[in-house]
């Protein structure tokens, strides 16, 4: 083993001031997964579930495109994870009352969370890990995945629809009743303001030097000062700032810290070096893709990114944005083809579960090889000749 990898060389490593701080990324995924949690916790996205509900009418084919676009858009600008672990016991509990089997808008939730998180930057831990890797900047994110990301969407839109078209054309019962509850509207503007704030600043981030796990610190500072300030004037207890810090994802902290160690450990074997002479440098968008798509459901999408990252090391300068690109593709769209993809298809079968619908192995295979090839294929086609 190389003598480098020692205690002090981790130490120095996780808290060190570059580009792959794994500490710097975690404060930058945790603020902003609050953020979506904060607006979770006042109504917003319950509200909107129930909104896009009614406004289906009967009709499963409207709520289908209903269901697919504000998933879609809810999850560019917030956090796939919340999304669907939002989104996924209130249509268990709508389907049965509407008498419509509820598989159709579940894959569709998950798919379109994961599909649309490469959008941008925030979307995933991945996303920023990789990105902050290669030194990507928000901006620079944004206008190299957009395009990708639309192509992706749209076959996984197109793909969805196919495989549910029979489930759809069943009309569903009409429900009536209120549209969602919002349980405080001031608390609903300061969040709303927040995550707008902090989303602008982390576009302009890079022009004016602030870098972006301190961007999404402060802005979940100023949201608890502001909640704090709030549930003094109103004189009762801030809870929401409570049931925030419970549901922040926690988790990830020693398993990222985990994943970054081994891979230390790993780097000093060269076995990063290994895996990238086997990829080579020719048509590297494709393998970069296909193998991060794999490999995800070999280690889950965050360790994966985490080599993935040491592998493009010795890339050449002009290869390295495009393989980083190309493995970020795989690291969201990697997401539904196992459960054991992302942290997110572990939590949404155990959901599942307490609902009482099965959706097994077999079942993420079945839809991740009929969606999720196409879907990465598309998006990797797109990043090829952009």
């Amino acid at each position: 083993m190389n003598t480098e990898f020692s205690f002090r060389y981790v130490v120095d490593s996780i808290f060190a001031d570059s580009a792959i701080n794994p500490v710097k990324i975690l404060v930058l995924f945790i603020s902003m997964t609050v953020l979506s949690v904060f607006l979770d916790e006042v109504g917003f996205f319950r509200y909107l579930a129930n909104a896009t509900l009614k406004k289906s009418g009967q009709s499963q084919k409207k709520l289908f495109v209903f269901l697919y676009v504000i998933v879609s858009v809810l999850t560019v600008f917030t956090s796939n994870d919340i999304i669907v672990l939002t989104f996924t016991p209130f249509i268990c509990y709508f389907a049965s009352n509407a008498g419509i089997k509820p598989l159709p808008y579940l894959v569709t939730v998950f798919v379109a969370a994961n599909t649309w998180s490469m959008a941008l930057i925030i979307g995933n831990p991945t996303n920023i890990y990789l990105a902050t890797y290669g030194g990507i900047s928000f901006f620079d994110y944004l206008v190299k995945m957009i395009l990708p990301t639309f192509a992706a969407g749209s076959v996984s839109f197109v793909l969805l629809y196919l495989c549910f078209k029979k489930d759809l054309a069943v009309p569903m019962k009409r429900l009536s009743g209120r549209s969602g509850h919002i349980t405080d509207i001031v608390l609903l503007f300061i969040g709303l303001g927040h995550l707008v704030c902090a989303t602008v600043l982390l576009a302009v981030g890079s022009w004016i030097n602030i870098e972006m796990w301190f961007v999404a610190l402060m802005s979940v500072s100023s949201l608890f000062l502001f909640n704090l300030l709030y549930a003094l004037v109103k004189r009762r207890k801030p809870y929401e700032l409570g049931r925030c810090l419970k549901r922040a994802p926690w988790t990830l902290v020693p398993f990222l810290l985990t994943m970054f160690v081994l891979i230390l450990f790993l780097r000093s074997l060269g076995v990063p070096g290994f895996i990238n002479g086997l990829l080579g440098k020719k048509f590297l968008v494709f393998k970069y893709g296909y193998s991060s798509f794999l490999s995800c459901n070999a280690i889950n999408n965050i360790p994966m990114s985490v080599l993935f990252c040491s592998v493009t090391e010795t890339l050449p300068e002009a290869l390295k944005g495009p393989a980083l690109f190309a493995t970020i593709i795989g690291s969201n769209i990697g997401a539904f083809l196992t459960p054991i993809g992302a942290l997110a298809g572990v939590m949404w079968r155990k959901i599942l579960g307490n609902q009482g619908i099965k959706f097994g192995y077999k079942d993420f295979l079945n839809y991740g090889i009929k969606i999720g090839l196409p879907s990465i294929t598309a998006a990797l086609i797109v990043l090829y000749f952009i």
